[in-house]
């Protein structure tokens, strides 16, 4: 058995980035005959490979529009990448928008059993579960109240509560627990931690370089959709602090 639980190999992502709006055919049509260009690719991802292993918690960093939510994306298969590929061994949950498939205008009750659903449970499944995922959300009392009146911290601690619960052998987080507040996320991240100690993988992109350097066994650091440095978190947070804030000559 692999102890791979998710390798990327040459992956690379292009988007158009279109810079007029046409209106009409008649536009449309006489920007293509004048072979007027009105759009731009933007290179995101360039030729990504990595691995993942079982139990490992892998941290990637870098600075805003680096490619780090794309490439979770396509690793979660959101997107799909315009070359390379990606193996995927075991049940994943990509924590990249906490609570996709919520209604606000229905109680959180209704809607952890709706999500639970979404996320593989069977109906009665997730029904036997709700009080204990309402407990760790700490949000017992808020059980009916409808999602329209929750803060964006209720939200998300809702959302993960119930993920949780799908126990995947595979987590993709994308800094999706800072909504809530400091205990809660204190809460998550023991949970995200006791995941791992159970050989699950993790993949991490934040900002904060604490969780990257205490708990990640290795680190990436994406820089214009590139791989600038991959190994040793201590190492690669050090490279780029270095590309943040270059010396002066």
């Amino acid at each position: 058995m692999s102890e791979v639980a998710v390798e990327v190999r040459n992956v690379s992502k292009t988007f158009r980035i279109y810079h007029e709006r046409r209106d009409s055919i008649y536009e449309a049509m006489a920007a293509w005959f004048s072979k007027k260009k009105y759009y731009e690719n933007l290179e995101v991802l360039k030729n990504i490979s990595f691995s993942v292993k079982k139990g490992e918690m892998f941290g990637i960093i870098g600075r805003n529009g680096a490619g780090k939510t794309t490439l979770l994306r396509i690793i979660a298969g959101i997107y799909k990448p315009d070359a390379g590929d990606v193996t995927v061994n075991g049940s994943l949950i990509p924590f990249l928008g906490l609570g996709t498939g919520f209604q606000i205008d229905l109680t959180a009750k209704t809607n952890v059993i709706q999500y639970g659903i979404l996320l593989g449970f069977k109906k009665k499944e997730i029904a036997e579960r709700v009080n204990e995922i309402m407990k760790f959300a700490e949000l017992e009392k808020f059980a009916d109240v409808k999602l329209k009146n929750f803060s964006s911290g209720m939200y998300a601690r809702l959302a993960f509560s119930t993920a949780v619960q799908v126990d995947p052998d595979i987590l993709i987080i994308d800094e999706a627990l800072y909504a809530g507040d400091m205990a809660f996320q204190k809460k998550c991240f023991d949970t995200i931690v006791s995941f791992k100690k159970r050989g699950k993988a993790i993949i991490l992109v934040s900002h904060n370089m604490v969780p990257i350097q205490d708990q990640c066994e290795r680190a990436m650091f994406l820089n214009g959709g590139m791989i600038e440095a991959i190994g040793n978190p201590d190492d690669v947070v050090e490279q780029y602090k270095k590309s943040m804030f270059p010396k002066k000559e």
